[in-house]
């Protein structure tokens, strides 16, 4: 079954969708339908009008429109001692794989045409892992013996990235930051042909970096390779990139916008800085309408940049992946 977000090709079709899942959402899912109601604000005529929810609630909420039935998987947030941590309930997992191969097709192309390997120290300490889900499922259909995981083997991974290179093989090599980085500092090395696709910062592994600064040192250690960036965690089930590592791109199911830090209501104009709240249909079963907690700013062509957290914020799961 192929989901209609996934056909959206304007802003006319978008809109229309959103509607229609924020009635749905707010008519089946408790939690928003309960916060939406605090709110007292009239139902939602136009998509600038409803209200997103604070991404909170997954930790302390079950946020699905489908309460009585059993989730096929559950992604859940790295969490650091004494934070609880988010759950995600998916109760159709197909809706995650088509966003997923829709997302690649749209950003990279066919699959089987890299070598893809991930840089994921630690990953299988946990469970729930999203990010985890989504390199698994790009690696089986590149559908090349070659692609895989790598932990805290470096070394290895030195190994085939230099034979592939002598292959003239694309490659992409996703990787949470800190272990990019080890891996710039003790392996550099011409990378032509592949794209590094960092995840996220590195709180409470390294020190914490601006990503001109760390951009420019995997610029510096890979040169001729590709340097973007991931935009995702485990509330959405759609991702961002940012082919340049800093303006991220949408898949067409996908919308952003800017609020007020000191007026979670509030919108604010591009170019400002604020509160990242992001739709993204393909969460048809939990809540599509999010306000994050990361800082950002909005452009007119769709694009935005994140610059960080609010104050006082967990941290934001992928890039906690290492921990050990």
């Amino acid at each position: 079954m192929r989901f209609p977000v996934f056909d959206i090709e304007d802003n006319v079709q978008f809109e229309q969708l959103a509607l229609e899942i924020y009635q749905y959402q707010l008519e089946h899912n408790t939690a928003y339908q309960q916060y939406c109601s605090f709110l007292r604000k009239p139902l939602a005529s136009q998509v600038s009008d409803i209200p997103f929810l604070p991404i909170s609630f997954f930790k302390t909420h079950k946020i699905t429109t489908e309460p009585e039935k059993k989730p096929e998987i559950v992604f859940t947030s790295s969490g650091t001692t004494g934070t609880s941590t988010s759950k995600h309930l998916v109760h159709n997992l197909e809706i995650y794989n088509q966003s997923l191969d829709h997302s690649f097709k749209k950003f990279y192309g066919n699959p089987e045409e890299y070598t893809i390997l991930a840089l994921l120290p630690h990953y299988l300490e946990r469970t729930g892992s999203s990010l985890v889900y989504m390199v698994d499922r790009w690696i089986k259909h590149s559908n090349n013996s070659k692609s895989g995981f790598y932990l805290n083997n470096l070394q290895d991974l030195s190994v085939i990235l230099k034979e592939l290179q002598q292959l003239d093989r694309k490659v992409i090599l996703i990787g949470v930051t800190f272990a990019l980085l080890q891996l710039a500092e003790q392996f550099p090395m011409a990378l032509d042909n592949t794209i590094i696709i960092e995840t996220g910062g590195m709180k409470g592994m390294r020190k914490e970096i601006v990503k001109p600064e760390l951009h420019k040192i995997l610029s510096s250690a890979f040169p001729k390779a590709q340097i973007h960036s991931e935009y995702g965690m485990t509330e959405l089930l759609s991702q961002a990139y940012a082919p340049d590592g800093i303006h991220f791109k949408l898949p067409p199911w996908m919308q952003v916008s800017a609020r007020d830090t000191n007026d979670p209501l509030s919108s604010i104009a591009h170019g400002k800085t604020g509160g990242l709240n992001v739709i993204d249909l393909a969460n048809i079963e939990s809540c599509s309408f999010i306000a994050t907690q990361d800082l950002c700013k909005t452009y007119a062509d769709g694009t935005f940049e994140v610059l960080g957290r609010f104050d006082n914020s967990d941290i934001r799961g992928c890039n906690l992946l290492a921990i050990g």
